[in-house]
């Protein structure tokens, strides 16, 4: 017990630095806060409303690793290093194709909605 009581204090510490380091990770939130209630209106099916949220879910995991490579590199070197800005670069690759996830799968549920699926 003592283990997970440490794990969801590490958890919520990460996730409180995060919040107040990275815009990215607010607005992400954000929209974690609206997709709940949107999920009600356009999920035609408990199934799809879980499946909404948690693509939102899946693109703050994925922005949160992103921050954590991003600053684990900046500790690493302040200087300019290409092979850092490859490694950035890729985690923002991740953050897209997160995006794209996101944005197909809500799409999606609202043509499922409006009767064009």
């Amino acid at each position: 017990m003592s283990r997970l009581w440490r794990a969801t204090i590490n958890t919520w510490n990460g996730l409180t630095f995060a919040t107040r380091s990275e815009q990215a990770i607010r607005e992400e939130l954000f929209a974690l806060l609206l997709a709940v209630p949107l999920s009600f209106l356009i999920g035609t099916t408990a199934a799809r409303r879980l499946e909404l949220v948690a693509v939102v879910l899946l693109l703050l995991t994925v922005e949160l690793l992103n921050t954590a490579i991003e600053k684990l590199a900046d500790r690493l070197t302040t200087d300019h290093d290409p092979q850092i800005g490859r490694v950035k670069d890729m985690g923002s690759a991740a953050v897209g194709v997160a995006l794209v996830i996101a944005g197909m799968t809500w799409l999606y549920a609202l043509g499922e909605r409006i009767g064009i699926f």
